[in-house]
């Protein structure tokens, strides 16, 4: 019994320390692709230039742009995707009936096998000529559009996890609450969202980080501006969605090469900010 236990936690261990392994080679390949960049421009003309000109005679790598772009896709696209996706995930585990909930939950789960391109495809082809029409703007593919398809692609994330929380509070708690007089709704958020709170915090944070790096989606719908947004209806260009659109074109080894790893540096600290953040609201719910 002693040896497989053994066996078994050393299994564990040696797959968490080969996936810590990874994600620090593929930090170290990053940094040593992208660090070149600063003996062109210091760190604080890349972090907070305001011109991304990587082709011009003398070339401008500001990527401030590419990082408003990303957090404000990534904001606005959590006000929609984040209240949609837990009260959906309630109206299933809570209020609706079995056999309705049962035809409800494969069908939203079904959204999130969706390709992205598709998505991106349908955010062009549909979202955008609505967008323009709706409210009169020059181009539909801008920053509110490319919003709404990273929060359709983060609903089925938030909602499936979200569910799987409040499912997993007992059914003690509910039951008490009814028989002291509360009626469903007032179970519903003031007993069981609050005890699913540390699971729904969970949620969000994995549908947000699918969110924060989706590549095919803002390449196609953000509009591919490397400005800094003033409106919601302005074209932005993500800091993925940069890279992708310009590392087939850059030479290898050359300064516009290095200023797109620097850009990939950035995104994954932005990414891993984030990701602290979010776990560390939902360590301080889960011991409260």
């Amino acid at each position: 019994m002693r040896q497989s236990e053994y066996a078994i936690k050393s299994f564990f261990f040696l797959t968490a320390f080969i996936s810590v392994t990874i994600l620090g080679l593929i930090m170290i390949f990053l940094v040593k692709e992208g660090a070149p960049i600063l003996s062109h421009v210091t760190l604080k003309e890349f972090l907070f230039g305001h011109y991304w000109y990587p082709t011009d005679d003398p070339a401008d790598f500001g990527i401030f742009p590419l990082i408003v772009g990303t957090a404000s896709v990534t904001a606005l696209s959590a006000l929609i995707s984040v209240p949609l996706g837990i009260m959906t995930a309630i109206y299933i585990a809570e209020i609706a009936r079995d056999r309705l909930a049962s035809v409800i939950k494969p069908l939203v789960e079904l959204i999130a096998s969706i390709p992205s391109v598709v998505v991106g495809f349908f955010g062009m082809v549909v979202v955008s000529p609505f967008l323009q029409d709706v409210f009169g703007v020059p181009s539909g593919l801008n920053l509110f559009n490319a919003s709404l398809m990273l929060a359709f692609m983060a609903v089925p994330t938030i909602c499936s996890v979200t569910e799987d929380a409040l499912r997993s509070v007992p059914a003690a708690l509910k039951e008490a609450s009814l028989a002291l007089g509360a009626t469903h709704l007032e179970t519903i958020f003031r007993v069981t969202v609050p005890a699913a709170v540390s699971g729904i915090s969970t949620a969000v944070i994995l549908g947000m980080s699918r969110a924060v790096g989706e590549t095919m989606v803002v390449l196609m719908v953000a509009g591919g501006a490397a400005m800094t947004p003033s409106s919601l209806f302005d074209p932005v260009r993500p800091m993925p969605a940069s890279i992708a659109a310009e590392m087939g074109e850059a030479p290898f080894g050359g300064v516009h090469y290095n200023a797109l790893f620097a850009t990939g540096v950035v995104l994954f600290l932005f990414t891993l900010a984030f990701n602290i953040c979010a776990a560390r609201i939902a360590e301080r719910y889960k011991q409260q």
